[in-house]
């Protein structure tokens, strides 16, 4: 498995148990937590439901974004590598202390 697919697989558990913690895991909101990827010429698009949540540049760099395909570069998540020092679930990633 690749670290891409790995923080994919990551991002959608953590979320999804979020929605169960929260007791907001109906089937709709289960089905807009889905994570799939897209890649592109500059950047991987991570995107949950049918929204862009992250971008990843060619270093493995994870970024929040300002609009689908523009990066926030005041929003950076780690790396591909650091994956497991974030917590995922919320609306933004938040690093694990």
């Amino acid at each position: 498995m690749n670290k891409i697919t790995e923080f994919a697989e990551l991002l959608e558990r953590e979320q999804i148990e979020r929605l169960h913690q929260n007791k907001l895991d109906c089937s709709d909101n289960i089905h807009n937590a889905k994570v799939s990827v897209k890649k592109g010429n500059k950047y991987t698009k991570v995107d949950v439901g049918s929204s862009g949540k992250y971008m990843i540049d060619k270093e493995g760099n994870i970024w929040g974004i300002k609009a689908y395909g523009v990066i926030r570069r005041g929003h950076y998540y780690g790396t591909v590598d650091t994956i497991h020092s974030y917590y995922w679930g919320d609306y933004a990633a938040v690093k694990k202390s």
